[in-house]
């Protein structure tokens, strides 16, 4: 009986810590995006999305606007180093498998003011070891926006 309670645990704290770091590679999957539009970097952003990505962002009258991935890097690229900042913070993360659902509210910073809040909302999926982003949907706004310092900021 001891030993199979024992068993039980055992197994228990493998699965809750196992969860524990695909939950952190999740995380490190949507944060190589931001690091690298912190750098401007262009081939940092194409790498953190799946070769089948989509990016939209929900515009203010509802429109849904569709950005091809290497234009958006394109356009980071041309920016100055550390002048982009999104600040998230990671309300829900869910995974099955090789898929996962990140919701991400944020508050963006360029050189250093503050510009628009909003949520990001990813689709990522495992990809020969790595999380991609496969779907992000955002939305933006001025007005509503709590400026704090509980977001991630990336360094």
């Amino acid at each position: 009986m001891r030993s199979s309670f024992i068993l039980i645990l055992g197994l228990s704290f493998n699965l809750f810590f196992s969860q524990v770091s695909e939950t952190e590679a999740v995380k490190a999957g949507v944060n190589k995006l931001f690091t690298a539009m912190k750098n401007s970097d262009s081939a940092g952003i194409k790498s953190s999305f799946s070769k089948q990505a989509i990016l939209q962002t929900i515009m203010k009258n509802g429109e849904v606007k569709t950005e091809a991935i290497p234009a958006f890097a394109g356009t980071v690229a041309k920016a100055v180093k550390n002048t982009l900042e999104e600040r998230i913070t990671f309300s829900a993360i869910h995974i099955d498998g090789n898929l996962a659902s990140v919701w991400t509210p944020y508050q963006f910073y360029f050189q250093g003011k503050f510009s628009h809040c909003g949520v990001n909302s990813f689709q990522m999926i495992k990809e020969n070891g790595d999380w991609k982003i496969q779907y992000i949907i955002d939305t933006r706004r001025k007005d509503g926006c709590i400026q704090d310092n509980k977001t991630e900021s990336v360094k």
